[in-house]
């Protein structure tokens, strides 16, 4: 039931940040047992949590064209190559989407903890989560491009 309660709380997370930052709307698709550990998008950020009820890892990768236009949404920066800003970016609303997940599970009385998101690039990178349980992936898809939000738990 915790994880559940902390898939719908990162889920929104995600969806209120970036609309909130870039104005963009993120539309979920279905949830899906992912096969293998090579990511879906081209820049991630991965960030441990736990708590008393719960250990896992979430995953944020978005597209090279997603983060690029979510860039300039936001700086104003024209760029055509995941560079530093991009990189960086990943990794504030990796931070984001956690921290905001944090906030609606301590309404509800559940606390988690945060790791420093770790932040990997570059076409088929590798995202190894922190636990052995299966991996989740949901698609989300947007004009700009395509965000992937994975999700691990001990089984």
């Amino acid at each position: 039931m915790t994880d559940v309660l902390v898939i719908n709380a990162l889920l929104d997370s995600l969806l209120k940040s970036i609309s909130i930052m870039a104005g963009i709307k993120l539309v979920p698709g279905m949830a899906k047992v992912k096969n293998g550990n090579v990511s879906m998008g081209d820049v991630t950020g991965l960030m441990e949590m736990s708590g008393d009820d719960t250990k896992g890892s979430m995953a944020l990768s978005f597209t090279k064209p997603f983060v690029i236009d979510l860039v300039k949404r936001i700086f104003g920066d024209e760029i055509d190559d995941i560079n530093e800003t991009a990189i960086d970016l990943t990794g504030e609303l990796t931070n984001m989407v956690v921290g905001g997940a944090k906030n609606i599970l301590s309404e509800k009385g559940l606390e988690i903890g945060m790791s420093t998101p770790h932040i990997l690039t570059g076409e088929n990178h590798v995202i190894d989560h922190t636990c052995d349980g299966k991996t989740v992936v949901i698609a989300f898809a947007a004009d700009v491009g395509d965000v992937f939000l994975e999700l691990n738990f001990v089984d």
